[in-house]
């Protein structure tokens, strides 16, 4: 998640950006990718394919626990 400022915004454009940059991180939409598996095996294609996701496999699940660990050490 991006770092958040001990100021507050001193204009209303300062307050509008805050604002949006506020709502799309509550939505996940900034910082770490949750989960790196590729979109496509989520698609009923993917899904017929066999191709495994967190939710379908275990060990995948834990590949992607491990990951996701791996990488935050690294920050």
């Amino acid at each position: 998640m991006a770092e958040r400022k001990s100021t507050q915004p001193q204009d209303a454009a300062q307050k509008e950006v805050q604002k949006a940059v506020d709502e799309a991180e509550s939505k996940g939409y900034l910082g770490v990718e949750v989960d790196p598996t590729p979109d496509d095996h989520y698609t009923v294609a993917g899904v017929l394919a066999g191709k495994p996701t967190p939710e379908t496999d275990a060990e995948h699940a834990r590949k992607i626990r491990q990951q996701l660990d791996d990488d935050a050490r690294a920050r």
